[in-house]
């Protein structure tokens, strides 16, 4: 049989990737038996294509990032741009440029209340580990160095650095390396009546005002969230949960720290996840969507106060990365954010939320495993259950939700399963803020066929 050029060429980039390329977050074992499921070779708005010619929706928008879809001109010309004139500089020291300057200003000025300051990062895990040292540092300017502790909540998603990883709610990542922050404590998500200071509630014990009593609120620096929970499995905050939280936190002097790193730059339809219930966190962790996922940028946001208290020290601040306000990546934010304005995206990801919720209806009445859809936005979800109306799983070998994730691939939709918490198969979905009603009834279409082909399989 003869071997073609571009099969050979296929065939020799397998091999070099199961020899030399560790991935994160994938199974090393099946990897090295079964290679890369995908080669990306290139990308056109809400569409991939690998190596083979094979061209896919890419309904989970990577890792939740390419907001304004792929091979965006603009912003490949911005990073052109700046690269051709001033690559990298250093932010050590009190040295600047002018991108780093004019995008702290932007973000600042689209963020909520008085957030008034941004620190640069690379990521989101580092935007988080970040966020838990300022907050420290801030309650030691204070005079009160007990405060150390962060409070998370259960299904959080954070990161996978020392202290943002403890800081998950994910069992799966903390068994890896054994590394942990030993000043991290967890509660419950998602209890409204027991913020609210119901201790008759049945699930009083362990909300999140439950373990600031048994703590004690002079040890907890600060409390993060993400007001929609991603890799957790799209989990949206309930009506007056924020708010609740917000005003439990200002009653014991512990800083609200919202993770926006999934959430920001218009993935709910408003700039930031907390504008839908109109929170202002005293500290705000960024990354993702502030580039649309083409280059590698982050930031933490705090208010006034910190702000004014941090710039108060007199001695180095110890903290900082090589790239902290990289001038390419800030020069493709601030394309990013002009883009997001001028073409009235936050427009059309609340018009694409309507169709994408006709879409679940329309799932909801056609499949009886189909249940719990939700969306706001383009952040959306739904689950398959045995018996929606008496909320009953399936067994956990079943794994409906990678199975119809799986038949979704097939079909050339890539979307991803969140099904790591028993009894809880979700499939997540998130496709770049730019799709259109026709697109989003291709993927509609597409999830109806898998979820067709996991009807006739189940029976």
């Amino acid at each position: 049989m003869v071997v073609s050029k571009t099969e050979s060429k296929i065939e020799k980039l397998i091999e070099l990737d199961k020899k030399h390329y560790l991935h994160p977050t994938t199974v090393p074992k099946l990897f090295i038996e079964n290679g890369p499921k995908i080669i990306f070779q290139e990308g056109n708005g809400i569409r991939v294509t690998d190596i083979k010619g094979d061209t896919y929706i890419d309904g989970a928008s990577m890792l939740w990032n390419v907001n304004l879809g792929h091979g965006n001109k603009e912003l490949a010309q911005a990073s052109y741009d700046q690269m051709s004139t001033l690559a990298y500089s250093s932010s050590f020291y009190g040295y600047s440029n002018e991108k780093a300057v004019r995008l702290a200003e932007k973000v600042v000025s689209v963020a909520p209340g008085d957030l008034s300051a941004i620190f640069f990062t690379s990521g989101g895990s580092e935007s988080n580990d970040t966020a838990f040292k300022l907050a420290r540092f801030y309650w030691n300017l204070k005079g009160r160095p007990t405060k150390k502790k962060i409070l998370s909540i259960s299904r959080s998603y954070h990161g996978a650095t020392v202290s943002a990883g403890t800081a998950t709610g994910i069992d799966a990542f903390h068994s890896f390396a054994g590394s942990r922050d030993a000043d991290m404590v967890r509660a419950k998500s998602h209890l409204t009546n027991c913020e609210l200071g119901d201790k008759n509630d049945p699930n009083y014990d362990g909300c999140i005002r439950d373990v600031i009593e048994k703590e004690g609120a002079e040890t907890i620096a600060a409390l993060i969230l993400e007001p929609i929970q991603g890799a957790g499995g799209v989990h949206v905050s309930p009506d007056g949960y924020l708010k609740a939280v917000k005003a439990l936190c200002e009653e014991n002097d512990i800083l609200m720290i919202s993770d926006e790193v999934i959430c920001g730059f218009g993935r709910t339809g408003k700039m930031f996840g907390v504008d839908n219930w109109d929170v202002v966190p005293d500290i705000m962790s960024v990354a993702k969507g502030i580039t649309s996922g083409y280059a590698q940028l982050g930031g933490v946001l705090v208010n006034k106060e910190i702000r004014d208290t941090i710039v108060q020290y007199d001695q180095i601040l110890g903290h900082g990365f090589t790239y902290s306000g990289h001038p390419t990546a800030c020069a493709v934010g601030l394309k990013t954010i002009e883009i997001l304005e001028r073409d009235n995206i936050l427009e059309n990801v609340n018009k694409m939320e309507k169709e994408l919720k006709k879409g679940f209806d329309y799932l909801t009445d056609k499949h009886r495993y189909f249940t719990k859809s939700r969306a706001v936005g383009l952040l959306a979800g739904f689950e398959l259950q045995q018996d929606r109306d008496l909320d009953v799983p399936f067994a956990e070998s079943v794994k409906p939700a990678s199975f119809v994730v799986d038949q979704c691939f097939k079909r050339k939709l890539i979307l991803r399963a969140a099904d790591f918490e028993k009894g809880k198969d979700i499939v997540a979905i998130a496709p770049p803020l730019i799709i259109n009603k026709q697109e989003i009834s291709e993927m509609i279409n597409i999830i109806d066929t898998a979820v067709t082909e996991f009807n006739i399989t189940i029976k």
